[in-house]
């Protein structure tokens, strides 16, 4: 078998087209500082090279380029993904206790988070696309209705723009948190590009308190780079950064770290410029996918982030898997993930006229043999019930049972919809058949603890 050095040289050397993480697309030759980047840059904490936990020399200066292209007053370089920041700045907001309110759809770091924390959870369920089924914005009024009825909420979590590009209005949520005394964290990691050229502002100038970004979702810098920005005098950013220490490795990465850092100067010099050549191609894109009969172009309205391809294959006679994989196996381009009835191509800086058009070509290509129908509505998500809090159902005894005993008994387990990273059960909710039916269905279904897609593990104690 092969070594993954050797598959990565083999893959790279293909023609296949990456419409997927990361942003920079392989695109060397536009980014030649990661063309660079190689064993022979890589060292520890040697001296004249600083800390990326204490910063005091060079990563001080590379996060301070950070906080001035975002407009965040601080901002904490990361090199274990975003998931490390969401980490930090979840467990800083409630260090002095309180409860956290937070979207259902949010990634599983957040679930985390609140594990860790040791905090009480309250959810917001936001709107279900009736064409896709994916989660819709998240509202300012019912951020507030939720605040009124939890006073106890210091934390407010949203994740905006979602997996398939969603974007909530942050500076209404931040007004309506601010006035009733929490906090707001953005988990903003599909959005690092937000604010740049024309693409609509991000969450920090929006008035987020702390904001996530993975730079290298949409951004030309590597797997495993992001970025955390603090903001509004009302979170001490000392305790932020002494929880970035705790969740990140005592060993970054300088080769991450300075693809951070040619990420940063890139933007300084050409950020606007390239986001406007990034969103003209994306335009001529969706004109050209308007000629579509039955495969359709998922726009989600006003708030939609452009850079997320959604492909609907609603009505056409094919579902979102067997959409990826014609694209993989005629066209040999690899979509980022499917689900139910489309399909998510993510594009990034690194996208040129030319990658566009090769996936605009092959889709016409595919569409022309598919033969438009009927939609048939998707079902809206409803809150399974909660009989104990996730922290403890953890924690209690529990046995793997396979689906059909698992009706009406208590999760022990996290079952996520991966990617997105979004959970249809927590622990300590009741498995109902909604819940049965999407595992059923669902291709792209993890769990932690049942051993199997078929099998669920349950608890044997706090039934009825």
């Amino acid at each position: 078998m092969a070594g993954l050095g050797e598959k990565l040289q083999n893959y790279a050397a293909s023609d296949a087209l990456p419409m997927h993480m990361p942003g920079h697309k392989r695109n060397a030759a536009a980014f030649p500082w990661l063309a660079e980047l190689g064993c022979r840059l890589d060292i520890t904490e040697i001296d004249g090279f600083d800390d990326l936990n204490a910063p005091q020399g060079l990563f001080r200066d590379m996060e301070a380029r950070a906080a001035r292209l975002w407009g965040a007053e601080q901002s904490v370089c990361l090199v274990n993904g975003s998931t490390a920041g969401v980490l930090a700045a979840v467990r800083a907001a409630l260090e002095a206790g309180g409860a956290l309110l937070m979207a259902r759809g949010c990634h599983r770091s957040v679930y985390h988070a609140a594990e860790l924390a040791g905090a009480p959870v309250h959810y917001l369920v936001p709107p279900t696309d009736p064409l896709l089924g994916t989660w819709g914005p998240v509202s300012a009024q019912a951020v507030a209705a939720a605040l009124d009825a939890h006073p106890d909420i210091r934390l407010v979590a949203v994740t905006s723009p979602t997996y398939e590009g969603v974007m909530s209005d942050i500076a209404a949520i931040a007004a309506v948190c601010h006035a009733r005394g929490a906090l707001l964290f953005v988990d903003e990691a599909h959005g690092a590009h937000l604010g740049f050229g024309g693409f609509p502002a991000g969450a920090v100038r929006q008035g987020a308190d702390l904001v996530v970004q993975s730079l290298h979702k949409t951004l030309p810098s590597l797997t495993q780079t992001a970025v955390l920005h603090i903001r509004g005098g009302r979170i001490d950013p000392a305790d932020v950064r002494r929880n970035a220490a705790m969740v990140q490795s005592s060993s970054p990465s300088y080769l991450l770290s300075a693809s951070i850092d040619g990420c940063l100067r890139y933007l300084e010099a050409e950020g606007d410029a390239a986001a406007d050549r990034w969103l003209a191609a994306l335009d001529r894109f969706y004109a050209a996918a308007d000629r579509l009969r039955a495969l359709r172009l998922w726009r989600g309205g006003a708030g939609h982030d452009p850079s997320k391809l959604v492909i609907s294959a609603a009505g056409a006679g094919i579902d979102g898997a067997g959409l990826m994989a014609r694209l993989r196996q005629q066209y040999r381009i690899e979509l980022e993930m499917a689900a139910g009835t489309y399909a998510l191509a993510m594009t990034g800086m690194g996208d040129t006229d030319a990658s566009l058009t090769r996936l605009g070509e092959a889709l016409a290509d595919i569409d022309a043999g598919l033969a438009p129908a009927g939609l048939a509505p998707v079902r809206a998500f409803v809150l399974p019930e909660r009989r104990m809090d996730a922290r403890s159902a953890l924690t209690a005894p529990g046995e793997s049972v396979p689906a059909a005993a698992a009706l009406g008994r208590i999760s022990g387990e996290y079952v996520w919809a991966y990617p997105p990273g979004a959970p249809l059960i927590v622990p300590g909710e009741v498995l109902d058949r909604a819940v049965l039916d999407a595992v059923a269905g669902g291709v792209n279904i993890r769990s932690t603890r049942g051993g199997a897609p078929d099998r669920f593990f349950v608890l044997t104690q706090g039934e009825r």
